[in-house]
């Protein structure tokens, strides 16, 4: 029953230690995907400023029309 239960505590900890070194290394689809969080948080920013840029041309055409 001791040896029993010493090959489960082994089993458990290379299990452990297999998962934990295998978390650490970036394969491609890890930096494939990195990639395309970064393009897409980009590419928002860029829309955000367009939309920026049209809301103030928007006010600025209604404070022609006003005048």
């Amino acid at each position: 029953m001791a040896i029993f239960k010493k090959f489960i505590y082994v089993a458990l900890l290379l299990g452990f230690v297999t998962v934990a070194f295998g978390c650490q290394n970036e394969g491609p689809a890890e930096k494939a995907g990195k990639q395309i969080d970064q393009t897409m948080e980009k590419a928002g920013d860029a829309l955000e400023n367009a939309g920026d840029k049209i809301e103030d041309a928007g006010d600025k055409v209604e404070d022609a029309v006003d005048k």
